[in-house]
């Protein structure tokens, strides 16, 4: 079992301290099984990592951008040659199904692979001026210092979408990861290391939140800090996009997501079970994508609500080393506030397939469970139906394995219904009906839309991102997102020898203007 600290350098203004708190990181399917020994920072430590990223920033922004990529493939092939390593590491730590942590890993390698090419296509454009004897050009520059906060539901795929193209744009970058992925988090900055990417341009802190809010404040104040990238709750986003609005700068937001599935008339409602068993209890339901609400045609609504309760009554859940849907809630933080999320199932609400909720455990058991429930955070899976517009359980995220199922008689209604809890970052639909297909596209306020599939799931070349309560309207991932790591400079070359002044000395064509047809 490691003791992890913050991996900042000694620097000229001083060494980091560690204010001496300890967490521990907890494998949530055994909580005897400690994974890793955290030793949390101070604010002086958080400011001293982002001093030495600024130290670092310089040289690491004059390293040509093709050799960055090369970095950045170096760093996608360790990965890949370290997968199963790694990805039993993600299971361990945070309880996800090992086939789904497999899945993460070749996320983190896939993000790599694109963007190392990246490195010879950070392009500008050449543009004609209205001058003689005058040349226009635009160039891509780093932003500067990156601080990256990340949750922990994907441990190493959501860093690699902030870390991978903001080191390959030449800022230097200081991650603080979730405390309870600690070991996920030195496991990757490792595999940085050995790939070439120097100390200084990559670290890691860590420290609790509030912590890192006050360091964040100073950093902004005392211009350490030029870019925030942020994933985790709606409410967090909140403050973070208010103190870096005082500092007149935009943050990158990926926050979190009431995700829509809207199951229409005509829809295959077997592959629709399939995508909302996926979809709702992928990773326990702790997926800001996560399927929130099914939006349900009133007339294959029953049909619809049966298969998915016979579907989930017939999931295999426990050990995440098994062949689950899922395992254990991430932490007991995670689980004490899905038990507050059970509350909120009110007398005019109907739980489909088994009744049971709550704690898996003796006195509360599930059928076909793989391992010993006592040992970790289970949870039973939920299926909530006749949800109405105004309840809780319809307006809020939940982050758990738990489901709403609603109806709609026109599109309108469904489309209205999708939009109503204010977010936007994930939403499907299933329908062979290519007018419902765009009706939707056009409706729906989400960053994302899936036909025919699961609310989650992303692939590394498509921008990812949502709007609303989800986030900023900032994307990640695919070439957008080089424009929250990068800002564009405009150079005007005029080598005519004399002043030309823009708009006032431009030669205009004079068109005659008593000119009349002929006929």
């Amino acid at each position: 079992m490691p003791t992890i600290h913050s991996s900042t350098p000694d620097i000229s203004a001083g060494t980091v301290p560690a204010d001496g708190r300890v967490f521990r990181s907890v494998n949530p399917a055994d909580l005897s099984d400690t994974v890793a020994e955290v030793v949390l920072t101070d604010v002086d430590g958080l400011l001293g990592a982002f001093r030495a990223a600024k130290l670092a920033q310089g040289a690491w922004a004059a390293t040509p951008a093709p050799v960055r990529g090369q970095v950045i493939a170096a760093f996608g092939r360790l990965v890949e040659s370290n997968a199963e390593r790694l990805a039993a590491l993600v299971t361990r730590e945070v309880g996800k199904p090992l086939a789904e942590s497999r899945g993460e890993v070749q996320e983190v390698i896939d993000t790599c692979t694109f963007f190392a090419g990246e490195g010879r296509r950070l392009y500008g454009q050449t543009v004609p001026s209205e001058m003689p004897n005058k040349q226009l050009f635009t160039f891509r520059e780093p932003v500067g210092v990156v601080v990256t906060v990340t949750a922990g539901n994907f441990p190493v795929a959501v860093p690699s979408w902030y870390l991978v193209p903001a080191l390959l744009c030449g800022n230097t970058v200081v991650w603080k990861p979730a405390e309870y992925s600690a070991a996920c988090a030195d496991a990757l900055l490792s595999l940085a290391r050995a790939a070439g990417v120097p100390a200084g341009v990559l670290e890691i802190v860590h420290a609790d939140g509030a912590t890192t809010f006050e360091a964040l404040s100073r950093g902004l104040e005392s211009a350490l800090v030029d870019k925030v990238g942020f994933t985790g709750s709606s409410e967090v986003g909140v403050r973070i996009g208010e103190l870096c609005g005082r500092h007149l700068q935009t943050p990158c937001l990926e926050l979190g997501g009431k995700n829509p599935m809207i199951v229409a008339a005509d829809a295959d409602l077997d592959l629709a079970v399939q995508g909302a068993l996926f979809s709702g209890f992928g990773t326990a339901g702790q997926r800001c994508t996560s399927l929130g609400t099914a939006i349900v045609h009133e007339s294959v609504h029953d049909a619809f609500v049966a298969r998915l309760g016979r579907a989930v009554d017939a999931a295999i859940i426990g050990d995440p080393r098994a062949d689950v849907l899922f395992g254990p809630l991430i932490s007991e933080v995670f689980a004490s506030r899905f038990e507050d999320y059970l509350s909120w199932i009110q007398p005019h609400h109907r739980t489909s397939g088994s009744t049971a909720t709550g704690r898996i455990c003796a006195e509360n058991p599930r059928r076909g469970f793989v391992g010993d429930p006592e040992k970790g955070h289970y949870y039973h899976p939920v299926v909530v139906t006749g949800l109405r517009p105004d309840d809780e359980l319809f307006l809020r995220e939940t982050f758990g394995p738990i489901i709403g199922v609603t109806t709609y008689r026109g599109l309108d209604e469904a489309i209205e219904l999708a939009n109503r809890p204010g977010y936007g970052l994930s939403s499907s639909v299933y329908t062979h009906d290519p007018a419902t297909v765009f009706g939707v596209r056009r409706g729906v306020r989400a960053g994302m839309l899936s036909v025919n599939n699961s609310t989650s799931g992303a692939e590394a070349h498509l921008p990812f991102g949502g709007n609303g309560r989800s986030g900023n309207g900032s994307r990640q991932s695919g070439i957008w997102v080089l424009d929250q790591f990068s800002r564009w400079q405009a150079v005007n070359w005029d080598y005519s020898g004399g002043l030309q002044r823009a708009q006032i000395d431009t030669g205009r064509v004079a068109a005659d203007p008593d000119f009349r047809l002929a006929w």
